[in-house]
């Protein structure tokens, strides 16, 4: 059945609905995948976001049996259940795990079952299939994703020929003639207690609720690591109040634009920076977001322009938050309209107060910790375009 809110002809169901997330600490495939950075976070947080930003579920857990796993999910706000060994072997399935989850939690009606692999997930999404099961009274509803692939009998033998199994080859339909066919993508499964403790996490009255495809990414194998991290940053769900609009980029120059190093003889000093930076500010500054470059350093006004950038220079600051907010009284800006790239302690307070903040592979932990976009390049090698390609991707997308 098509997941359109409305379309099911059922009564209203009520009780508890837990979100969980199941996170075995031994993965084969990748080593540590569920804690491994993606996107500056690590891969099971941006699934905990997305269930905790929508509000639409009672309690947000995290089955593992990992120490590393339980603190990262406690750091994001989840609950932890802390499974077996017995459901913890590479044999065991989701179900077995999920229906001792609900053994210890006899208070759980219904278990929304998300994947930590499917990084795009969004709030939304889950809202409208939260309202599938409480409103329209589905008992199982899961996520699925249209594609267009012409599918082929598999030939297991020499001799043998293949055929076609969802095309007329005489007549190979155009793709926007063709409606494609909807696939699982693994993103949710959501289940009643009743169909779980029956063996079941698909029964009853069943629903497909269809993702964007943008949004259906499912990471298995190393290889599908860099094509997500790419697809995150680009449709990913980065929390609530990201601006639509960046009027101010404000940027660290020590540690961001520069590596934080000082090229020393007798009579000058030295620093390097990346020209990818420079095309990253450039293609900020044509969609006319203002591009302000500050130090706590005296920096020599060579410097500033032999970067021959229209850039906004504050040098030998020694308070930051008197110059930006003089920067943000001039321009009539408030926090959520600027962006802000820092990489040590002093940033802290101001990656934490911008719309959207970032900092360097190699910015202090302090910095790090404050839920920035985390860049794979470090200050100095590309970190600021690799930022400025982040911040464009969230206007573009209206987020």
């Amino acid at each position: 059945m098509a997941a359109e809110p409305g379309s099911g002809d059922c009564g209203p169901r009520r009780g508890h609905l837990a979100a969980v997330v199941l996170a075995r600490g031994g993965s084969k495939g990748i080593p540590h995948k569920n804690i491994r950075r993606l996107a500056g976070k690590p891969l099971i947080a941006w699934v905990l976001r997305a269930a905790l930003d929508s509000e639409a579920f009672d309690s947000v857990w995290v089955s593992t049996d990992s120490d590393e796993i339980e603190k990262v999910a406690k750091d994001y706000g989840a609950q932890v259940h802390r499974r077996s060994a017995e459901v913890s072997k590479d044999t065991s399935s989701s179900l077995e795990t999920i229906q001792e989850f609900l053994q210890h939690h006899p208070e759980v009606d219904i278990v929304g079952n998300i994947q930590a692999t499917s990084p795009c997930l969004h709030p939304a999404d889950l809202i409208k299939v939260v309202d599938m099961i409480r409103t329209h009274g589905y008992d199982s509803v899961f996520s699925v994703v249209r594609h267009h692939l012409f599918r082929w009998r598999e030939v297991t033998a020499p001799g043998e020929f293949t055929v076609a199994e969802n095309l007329n080859p005489a007549r190979r339909p155009r793709r926007q003639d063709w409606k494609g066919e909807l696939y699982e993508n693994g993103s949710f499964y959501f289940a009643t207690k009743e169909l779980i403790v029956r063996g079941l996490l698909q029964g009853g009255k069943m629903a497909y609720y269809e993702m964007k495809p943008e949004h259906s990414i499912d990471i298995d194998i190393d290889l599908d690591w860099p094509i997500a991290e790419q697809r995150v940053k680009r449709f990913g769900y980065f929390g609530k109040g990201m601006p639509t609009v960046v009027k101010l980029l404000v940027c660290n120059i020590d540690g961001c634009l520069t590596d934080g190093r000082v090229y020393l003889n007798q009579e000058h000093e030295f620093t390097s920076y990346s020209l990818r930076d420079l095309d990253g500010i450039r293609k900020l500054l044509d969609r006319e977001v203002t591009v302000l470059l500050i130090s706590e350093r005296d920096i020599r006004p060579s410097l500033i322009s032999n970067l021959k950038l229209p850039c906004e220079f504050e040098v030998n600051v020694t308070d930051k938050r008197a110059v930006l907010q003089r920067w943000m009284s001039k321009m009539g800006l408030s926090w959520i309209q600027a962006a802000y790239m820092g990489c040590s302690d002093s940033d802290v307070e101001f990656l934490k107060l911008a719309g959207v903040s970032g900092v360097p592979a190699d910015a202090s932990t302090a910095a790090k910790m404050t839920d920035s976009f985390t860049c794979t390049q470090g200050g100095g090698y590309g970190a600021i375009q690799e930022f400025a390609e982040h911040v464009i991707s969230l206007m573009e997308s209206g987020r």
